[in-house]
């Protein structure tokens, strides 16, 4: 049985496959512990919340190497 917060957790794949880094238009990975995509070329993390990716470069964690 799935609850809410299982529902809020996923992210729909077809929406993986369309979006990109909105500042270097490159493929995005997706963390599903964290709830992030990750641009790896950009070195940010874009957080999802409720399911839905916030893709808004002053949201995202920067990452260290």
């Amino acid at each position: 049985m799935t609850t809410p917060s299982d529902n809020a957790r996923k992210v729909d794949p077809r929406l993986l496959e369309v979006l990109v880094c909105p500042l270097t238009k490159t493929r995005l990975r997706y963390d599903r512990e964290r709830q992030e995509l990750i641009s790896d070329a950009a070195k940010l993390a874009f957080p999802i919340k409720d399911g839905v990716p916030i893709m808004l470069p002053d949201e995202a964690r920067q990452i260290e190497d």
